[in-house]
């Protein structure tokens, strides 16, 4: 899209983006959902290319990258955690400049927010954040597309986010809802809320834009008449073992489950950025299973599986909305 707006921007994170800016990805998002769905041809970008860098492994990201930059006519390279020298043989800043030299684009997923605002600030190319340990800006823009695309907007809604809110995905989604006018509450005991520094910041937005932030340790009363109903794994991905009674024995009661989808309401949707464990068909799943005789974490395969579940849709989004940000970018 020659002349777009965002040509050129990096995408670190929301806070880097107007409300109009992240809504205008959004709707291009749809555009080019509704031209992939119906067979129309976008390879706009043949000739260029897109390294890769994952320092943590992704289905979903990895696969939403490539089949973007496919589906817009772009090379990819990926480099795995053993292929990039990243930070061991080779600085950070010099990796920024030799694949600035080779790509057209960089996307890095892995571990601190620093490593990715460092490559933008030495690259001479567009860089995305496809996941670090503070922000999961991509997703947010996924989650954002589903939910307009059911309710038929965003502002205004109740969003509410139960487990671990102190990482990417709880900080980034108080973000996107910060910026966007959406409720948030984050439902989580008083150790497993985000930064209060963050918090502030968010504050202050969501008053802008008509949205609140909140937080409560009663499910109950934080779920109560919720529009979205999300959350995430309880360990991180990186995190040890060790942690994982810790986390089951503060989480559990934040599990969701059919109560707390009633609770919403009957028109409140499920979101989950994946992967889940709500059966034992993953080998962490067994795993925990043996050890402490869950078959079920953070949401039950109840509520997974069931219509008010819009997680597939979703995980389909991230491809569509990866798009929309090359597309605009380059």
């Amino acid at each position: 899209m020659k002349g777009h707006p965002l040509q050129g921007r990096d995408f670190l994170k929301l806070l880097d983006f107007s409300t109009e800016e992240i809504l205008g990805l959004v709707d291009l998002a749809a555009e080019l959902k509704q031209k992939k769905k119906e067979g129309i041809v976008h390879d706009v970008y043949r000739g260029r290319n897109i390294a890769l860098i994952f320092e943590k492994t992704s289905t979903r990201t990895r696969c939403s990258f490539e089949v973007a930059a496919h589906d817009l006519g772009m090379g990819t390279t990926y480099l795995n955690p053993t292929d990039s020298q990243i930070g061991k043989k080779e600085s950070i800043r010099d990796t920024a400049r030799v694949l600035s030299g080779m790509f057209d684009a960089i996307e890095y997923r892995g571990y601190g927010q620093e490593i990715v605002e460092e490559l933008a600030k030495y690259a001479d190319v567009p860089v995305y954040n496809g996941l670090t340990n503070e922000f999961h800006p991509t997703q947010m823009l996924a989650d954002l597309l589903t939910i307009k695309e059911h309710f038929g907007r965003v502002s205004g809604l109740k969003f509410v986010y139960l487990g671990d809110a102190r990482y990417n995905t709880g900080n980034s989604l108080m973000v996107a809802c910060a910026k966007t006018g959406m409720h948030f509450t984050a439902c989580a005991p008083k150790a497993y809320w985000p930064e209060s520094e963050l918090v502030e910041e968010c504050k202050k937005l969501a008053l802008e834009h008509g949205g609140s932030i909140s937080f409560t340790e009663d499910v109950r009363e934080g779920t109560r008449d919720a529009d979205v109903i999300s959350t995430d794994v309880w360990v991180s991905m990186g995190e040890p073992d060790e942690v994982w009674e810790e986390r089951i024995r503060d989480l559990s009661p934040y599990r969701v489950d059919r109560s707390v989808m009633e609770n919403a309401g009957s028109d409140a949707i499920f979101l989950h950025c994946l992967p889940s464990f709500h059966d034992l068909g993953t080998g962490i799943g067994r795993k925990i299973h043996e050890k402490f005789g869950l078959t079920e974490m953070e949401v039950t395969d109840e509520v997974f599986e069931s219509e008010q579940s819009l997680v597939f849709q979703e995980a389909e989004n991230r491809m569509h909305t990866i798009k929309a940000v090359l597309y605009a970018t380059l």
